[in-house]
């Protein structure tokens, strides 16, 4: 089965540096251009030539805009939102409704969306898996989980993993990194791993979660060794664990570095392009691969 990384922990930056103007306990190296406030990722907004604060961009400081001109946007180019955790909160409450209806269903339930390449389920009577017809697999085992434990470690992981970058890349943004992490996963897991062999669980998406906050913490010249240090000590997990997918992990956390990386490196005036299309290269791979064990399979 697949299993959540260790405990996640946040940037640190230098003992030396100063703290956000709107944000006192994060700290931060980056500054706004105009008034040169202090700025964490989620107060960043691109600008021209580096970045300004909220209310620079809201009062058209130095942009050559009218106030309101522009909506301010995010290190990646998305909306800066009133709540920067939105959609981590949503991915939270959809993993929990579907946990419960797990424990309330049974098996059945579980045996019917769980990621399996094809093998005889008694349970639902026949032959079943993705190599059967049933792609929806690859997703719905990305919100399912064993027991309590995986549960647990996934969300906590998830809670502290996904609120900044949630915060640094804007909600479309973030949820793309997202559910596309966890296809690169599942589509691992079922080129690689024995067909009746079941997977299911959240961590192949927050290993592509992990692979962007490493990315974003390069790019905003954090201290890397706190995200070093935590990506050996999930490897070693990993690996040194038995009853771990530990494909759904490498193919997430490669496919979230590689989408990653797009989001927060691309340059400003080909965003879009370069940021959805890297994502759309990462979609088509899920597909070939996909394809691909399936005709080995039947």
């Amino acid at each position: 089965m697949d299993q959540a990384p260790g405990s996640p922990q946040g940037p640190q930056g230098a003992a030396s540096l100063p703290t956000c103007y709107r944000h006192s306990d994060r700290e931060t190296g980056i500054r706004c251009t105009r008034c040169e406030r202090p700025i964490c990722p989620e107060c960043m907004i691109s600008a021209s030539v580096g970045f300004q604060c909220p209310e620079c961009v809201r009062n058209g400081s130095g942009t050559g805009h009218a106030p309101n001109a522009s909506q301010p946007r995010t290190l990646a180019g998305g909306t800066v939102s009133a709540d920067p955790r939105l959609i981590t909160k949503v991915l939270i409450g959809l993993n929990l409704a579907v946990f419960l209806v797990q424990l309330t269903v049974g098996d059945r339930f579980t045996d019917a969306f769980h990621l399996l390449g094809r093998a005889y389920v008694p349970s639902l009577g026949g032959v079943e898996g993705i190599a059967e017809g049933q792609w929806y697999r690859l997703v719905t085992a990305m919100f399912l989980h064993s027991g309590y434990v995986h549960l647990a470690f996934n969300m906590f992981s998830l809670w502290w993993i996904g609120g900044p970058l949630e915060a640094a890349l804007g909600r479309a943004r973030y949820l793309t990194l997202y559910l596309g992490s966890g296809l690169a996963g599942s589509a691992l897991t079922y080129l690689i791993a024995e067909p009746n062999q079941p997977s299911l669980g959240a961590s192949g998406a927050i290993f592509g979660l992990f692979g962007a906050t490493a990315v974003l913490m390069r790019r905003l010249n954090y201290d890397m060794r706190p995200v070093i240090i935590l990506l050996v000590i999930n490897l070693v997990i990993t690996f040194g664990w038995s009853n771990i997918a530990w494909q759904a992990h490498i193919g997430g956390l490669v496919g979230g570095f590689l989408i990653g990386y797009a989001m927060v490196h691309a340059p400003r005036e080909r965003r879009a392009l370069i940021q959805y299309g890297v994502c759309g290269l990462v979609l088509l791979a899920v597909v070939v691969t996909t394809l691909l064990r399936t005709a080995q399979l039947t």
